[in-house]
């Protein structure tokens, strides 16, 4: 029997211009979190005129797609189909035709890739485990669309999941994958400081609601440095600061807002009760009343071993010299909340083309090598066929 690797090249060989165009057309109709109705139809009457059957999830946006045995293990797939809220600078005859919405994060790549890897694998004559295709929305909303997902029944039934992302770090061609952690949680912290404020030439009559500002701004991020281990990555930074217009009134109000970043899933847990502490702490003495509004991301995503192994297998089997090292990011990825409930890994793919700037995600001007594309369907069909020995 064929290999499904040789299934993918096949398929590949025929349709390669078809992903391309796929990919194109999702570029250049971006749609936001929960918004993602075209894209959403768009991926179904795809699998559908393959002769899949897709379920569109509550909402409207998201779908998912079950196909190969009914019994034994079943592999999810997993891409996330949402653009961002930002205008496009790259000049491309592809690029979005929605004012101030773009696919600067490589979502167009991963729906493309998962929709080609689905076409190829339903080629093959059978598959070794059930499949189960998941089309996520709203992955750039937090805590994520993978929490409505997972609420309708997505990894119902499913052993293990795998995703992939888009690194422009890494050259077209590779791809990367580690154990364990392999991104970071990243919550979100704003702080309202509240003073009957007053005179500057008279601090000591009421809370000098900037000097509280300031000491949070330098305070907070220093005593988390202490208080959690260095080991954990963890890092705190404030992004907006806002209060006063007057250069001699003290003002009523003002406003902190950043975000905490971690390596470890511990310390995620801890860092809210840690961090309404230290920030009562600080204020106390100021005599400055506060609310503070705590909002949870998403957990660090943590590649399980075994399902490691199978997608290190599974990057091998593409070819000499494609799987690359990397190391974790400082990101969040709400591919988290699925290892939550079942193991599973995520992959790095290479889209920098090896020339020029390696241009950031969610920059303005960032683009892939679509040639990536062909490697990411190769690596999803491989996972299939490494899976049936790791259940």
């Amino acid at each position: 029997m064929r290999t499904l690797a040789g299934v993918a090249d096949a398929w590949l060989s025929a349709h390669y211009d078809q992903l391309v165009g796929w990919r194109r057309h999702i570029h250049a109709h971006p749609e936001l979190g929960r918004q993602e109705f075209a894209t959403t139809q768009f991926v179904a009457a795809t699998l559908a005129d393959a002769g899949l059957n897709p379920k569109v999830l509550p909402g409207g946006t998201g779908l998912t797609c079950d196909f190969g045995p009914d019994d034994g293990a079943r592999v999810a797939l997993r891409a996330d189909m949402d653009a961002l809220p930002m205008a496009e600078r790259t000049g491309a005859e592809y690029a979005s035709l929605v004012p101030n919405v773009a696919h600067a994060c490589g979502h167009d790549a991963h729906t493309s890739v998962l929709l080609g890897a689905a076409l190829a694998l339903a080629s093959a004559p059978e598959l070794p485990v059930g499949v189960r295709l998941i089309f996520q929305a709203a992955e750039e909303l937090m805590p994520g669309g993978a929490i409505d997902a997972i609420a309708a029944g997505a990894l119902t039934g499913v052993s293990r999941i795998y995703a992939l992302h888009c690194d422009p770090h890494l050259s077209v061609g590779r791809v990367a994958v580690k154990p364990g952690p392999i991104t970071s949680a990243a919550d979100h912290i704003e702080v309202t400081l509240h003073s009957p404020g007053g005179h500057t030439s008279r601090p000591h009559l009421t809370g000098d609601l900037v000097y509280g500002l300031g000491t949070l701004i330098t305070g907070v991020p220093g005593v988390l440095s202490r208080r959690i281990d260095p080991r954990n990555s963890t890092v705190m930074v404030w992004g907006a600061v806002n209060a006063g217009v007057a250069a001699n009134a003290i003002p009523q109000t003002g406003t902190l807002a950043g975000t905490i970043r971690t390596a470890s899933r511990e310390a995620w847990l801890a860092l809210e009760d840690i961090v309404r502490e230290v920030v009562s702490s600080l204020l106390a003495p100021l005599g400055i009343e506060h609310t503070l509004l705590y909002r949870r991301g998403v957990p660090p995503v943590v590649n399980e071993e075994v399902s490691t192994r199978v997608l290190t297998h599974a990057i091998g089997a593409i070819g000499p010299d494609v799987l690359a090292d990397t190391r974790q990011s400082g990101g969040g990825e709400d591919f988290s909340w699925y290892l939550e409930e079942v193991p599973g890994a995520m992959a790095r793919l290479g889209v920098w083309s090896g020339r020029g700037p390696q241009l950031d995600l969610h920059q303005p001007t960032f683009d892939l090598d679509e040639r990536a594309l062909g490697v990411g369907v190769r690596l999803f069909v491989n996972i299939v066929e490494h899976s049936a020995t790791a259940q």
